[in-house]
């Protein structure tokens, strides 16, 4: 936090690696969301409406958006402090009539939208894997839906809650503490929906089940947690002790690695051809689960017994001792168990069970081809008819069937180079066919001449940042000049 960082308190450069190394990587993650964006809205399979994406796809496209609004704010905040460190501006300086507050509002206006960036893409995974082990479609799928996107809306509207002890005014705490009390509403919704999903399924006791299961446990925890730091009152006590650590791992790597290391054990075989050994995915759960629990679990006892974070040591008459042990322990388990699946993963690459096409009998579109599926994914396009395609004929849900896969001889096939099928932004219907540009070094040199100019202002090389800017310019100038070949337009009528 500002003022910490001025020049004053660290005269070296790694405030400005800080800065300015935030601000290259904030290009990139903006860059990469426009991408997700656009293909996910525009390259879909023809068939798939928006009312039959699978929930990962809903949480990707909401992240996505979302950091296009989120990063530019961190990016600012970092351009504004290197230009007080090296060119004497005062933002943040109140000697100049600067706000260092001004630093905190940047950061968590970035900060807490990002929380939700990371999860959200998580909880898809569980919204899309999770039914296929309970052998029945997901329980208020367009609720969660709704849900996933109202959570990313309603987190930009709650960063204050990071900063209720820093002098607000009363009435701004109580609207961001109320929203922060909102907001656990359509998070809700998402557990309903998983709790419902199992019980009137057939659960499956798989070790991707068994991640999945344990990420709603530690998704409630986490979930708990931050819902008491929403209290004003109760937040003033909490800020800055070992309850907010204890929190922000339950919410950032509990309710992400879960689903991620149940997602992996789920796609392995799309992967790789071959299946994760089960018992030894067993035993990388239980460790993982029991060791995170006790590493992370016993800092809310320890931050409610006044435990201050960012301090390396705390007096040894506070009776923290026994709790700051287990956490120790607990992390050295956690650990462990992720061990065991990097073992895991070794052996099975090697020696693992031929998985076969589909060997969870999974209902959704990538398991329609073999594993792991050929470059071109389907040799002709598939035509979706369901949320389920795959499970259409067990549900009976409608009258339509989709076209994937083998069923699919006559389908269309595009064949002319780098193709791909472009469609309308609800109903999926195909309407054009986009041609991909070809294999290219620009890309490549407009990262260099970017890494050059981001080098010159480290350096304060002015000859250095100037011609950096300049093969920015060119390089830009030259990647964006029309191919003939991409331009062309292909008119076919797709049946």
């Amino acid at each position: 936090y500002v003022p910490n960082t001025s020049l004053e308190y660290d005269p070296g450069i790694n405030m400005d690696v800080f800065a300015l190394g935030l601000i290259f990587l904030g290009i990139s993650t903006v860059v990469g969301s426009a991408n997700f964006i656009v293909t996910l809205l525009r390259c879909r399979a023809p068939g798939m409406s928006v009312n039959r994406l699978p929930i990962l796809v809903w949480g990707t496209l909401t992240a996505s958006a979302a950091n296009l609004l989120a990063v530019p704010a961190v990016s600012l905040a970092c351009a504004m402090l290197w230009l007080d460190r090296r060119y004497g501006t005062h933002f943040f300086e109140m000697s100049g009539g600067g706000q260092p507050l001004l630093w905190q509002h940047l950061f968590w206006i970035f900060g807490h939208p990002w929380v939700y960036a990371l999860v959200l893409p998580a909880m898809g995974i569980v919204s899309d894997a999770l039914p296929v082990f309970c052998r029945r479609p997901l329980v208020g799928y367009t609720l969660v839906a709704i849900s996933t996107v109202a959570t990313m809306v309603l987190g930009f509207g709650v960063w204050v809650h990071h900063m209720f002890a820093t002098g607000l005014p009363v009435m701004s705490l109580a609207f961001f503490s109320a929203a922060s009390f909102v907001i656990a509403v359509p998070s809700a919704i998402g557990v309903f929906a998983w709790i419902a999903t199992i019980w009137t399924g057939k659960p499956q006791f798989t070790t991707p089940f068994l991640f999945f299961a344990g990420f709603i446990l530690l998704f409630v925890i986490g979930g708990v947690s931050g819902f008491m730091t929403a209290s004003v009152a109760l937040d003033w006590q909490l800020t800055d002790t070992y309850f907010v650590v204890a929190h922000l791992h339950y919410v950032l790597l509990g309710i992400n690695v879960f689903p991620v290391i149940g997602g992996i054990h789920y796609w392995f075989p799309k992967m790789s051809g071959r299946m994760l050994d089960e018992r030894l995915g067993k035993w990388t759960f239980w460790v993982m689960f029991i060791g995170f629990n006790a590493a992370f679990f016993p800092m809310h006892i320890s931050g409610l017994m006044g435990m201050p974070r960012r301090i390396y040591t705390y007096p040894s008459g506070m009776g923290l001792g026994w709790l700051n042990l287990l956490s120790s322990v607990g992390a050295f388990v956690f650990a462990a168990g992720a061990l065991l699946f990097l073992i895991n993963v070794a052996k099975s690459l090697r020696a693992g069970a031929v998985a076969g096409d589909n060997p969870w009998d999974a209902p959704t579109l990538e398991w329609a081809t073999t594993s792991p599926p050929p470059v071109y994914n389907f040799a002709t396009i598939p035509q979706i008819a369901s949320r389920y395609p795959l499970w259409e004929d067990r549900l009976k849900e409608s009258e339509e069937r989709s076209v994937v896969g083998d069923a699919a001889p006559d389908g269309m096939v595009l064949d002319r180079g780098k193709e791909t099928i472009g469609v309308t932004l609800l109903d999926a219907e195909p309407n054009v066919v986009l041609k991909m540009p070809g294999d290219s070094i620009l890309p490549f040199l407009l990262s260099v001449g970017m890494m050059l100019l981001f080098f010159g202002m480290l350096a304060q090389v002015i000859w250095l940042m100037v011609f950096g800017l300049v093969c920015e310019i060119v390089i830009l100038a030259v990647w964006l000049t029309p191919q003939p070949h991409v331009a062309e337009e292909r008119v076919e009528v797709y049946e």
